[in-house]
């Protein structure tokens, strides 16, 4: 399989990490992140999280800052309720409509369009609807709905770098320890599926959907 890199690691650039969830940024997207920091990149993250609420909130703030440790970062929690967001969708969007008049990403990392969770989903709407000439990659989160899809972009992760994410997850997602599908293995697992897909040289990989591309 051909690649593309990001090309200078010189080059600054600016990415926006949005999670309608605490820890969907760091599950769909966090040994990317890892990597590309490990590498050298010089990143500019905007993290956002829309729903963080008491507990949740610490979770998501705690997690961004050691995730991007040591990149130029800036971490936002909203308020939205969890579960709700398409009843919300008029809040959202403005929300929305806001965020776009600070920052102008290099990159977007957004939820799924057809991830089976009704908040990622409307996550994944606004990006689009909201950024409309960015270069948007959308993650994938492993859930019981069996819903995950045929990806097309990858990035290989090293084994140390995919250790660290897991570990990272579990130390600070504790409010999620107690459900089925949250562990070591599933993520584990999904990163060796993805390695395999694309021939990572250390067997692991976070695998995204790159819906539109331009290639100059």
């Amino acid at each position: 399989m051909k690649s593309l890199g990001l090309g200078q690691a010189a080059d600054r650039r600016t990415i926006l990490c949005l999670g309608a969830h605490s820890d969907d940024i760091e599950i769909g997207a966090g040994g990317t992140l890892l990597a590309w920091i490990a590498q050298g990149y010089r990143l500019d993250v905007l993290w956002c999280v829309l729903s963080g609420i008491g507990p949740r909130e610490d979770e998501a703030r705690k997690s961004a800052h050691d995730f991007l440790h040591p990149a130029s970062s800036r971490v936002e929690v909203a308020q939205f309720k969890d579960g709700f967001f398409p009843s919300q969708g008029e809040e959202i969007k403005g929300w929305f409509e806001r965020l776009k008049t600070r920052i102008d990403p290099d990159l977007i990392l957004t939820h799924r369009r057809d991830d089976a969770h009704q908040d990622h989903r409307e996550v994944c709407r606004h990006t689009w609807n909201t950024f409309r000439d960015h270069l948007i990659l959308e993650y994938e989160i492993p859930k019981w709905d069996g819903d995950l899809g045929q990806p097309n972009l990858y990035v290989p992760l090293t084994s140390s770098i995919l250790e660290r994410k897991t570990n990272l997850l579990m130390t600070h997602f504790g409010s999620q320890r107690s459900k089925h599908w949250f562990d070591v293995e599933t993520f584990r697992g999904l990163a060796r599926l993805r390695g395999m897909e694309c021939r990572a040289p250390e067997h692991y990989a976070e695998a995204f959907f790159a819906r539109k591309v331009l290639l100059t």
